[in-house]
């Protein structure tokens, strides 16, 4: 199935998605490829408001911006990891019976469920900057990304 239309249903059924993804058996490399799909995705978001940001500051020029960005992202994978395993412990702490790649998947897997709302938040800070509207996209952002990884958590936990 592509990954787009898994998106779209884990917005409806997180549930359903993450154990389907969790049952294809655990392999590192498939669980990775939603990280960086992830910071692609978040990439991209950022995009629109780092040209604005060029565009109202030409004393550092778009691409020292992006740069500056793609290799700020890259530096998060380990603290995702380290996020990630927190999170499975935690759970654990709480009855939890999964192991750390379920949380892996659980956290990798929202990341990429929320990454169309990231986009969307992207695209309104970059055309607005920071307004109450951009705000409060990204705090839809945030509460979409609890809630999906609380639900899809508890799923890989059971």
């Amino acid at each position: 199935m592509a990954i787009t239309r898994d998106i779209i249903e884990s917005w409806a059924h997180p549930r359903r998605v993450v154990r389907r993804l969790l049952d294809l058996g655990p392999s590192e490399p498939f669980v990775f490829t939603f990280l960086v799909t992830f910071l692609i995705l978040a990439f991209t978001a950022a995009a629109p408001n780092l040209a604005r940001q060029a565009y109202l500051h030409p004393e550092s020029p778009l691409f020292q911006r992006f740069l500056a960005a793609s290799l700020g992202l890259l530096a998060t994978i380990p603290l995702w990891y380290l996020f990630a395993a927190l999170g499975h412990l935690i759970a654990r702490a709480c009855g939890g019976k999964g192991t750390h790649f379920g949380g892996r998947l659980a956290l990798f897997w929202t990341l990429v469920v929320v990454s169309p709302a990231m986009l969307l938040q992207g695209l309104i800070q970059g055309l607005l900057g920071a307004t109450n509207a951009a705000i409060a996209t990204g705090v839809m952002v945030a509460v979409a990304f609890l809630m999906f990884w609380t639900v899809m958590l508890q799923e890989v936990e059971r």
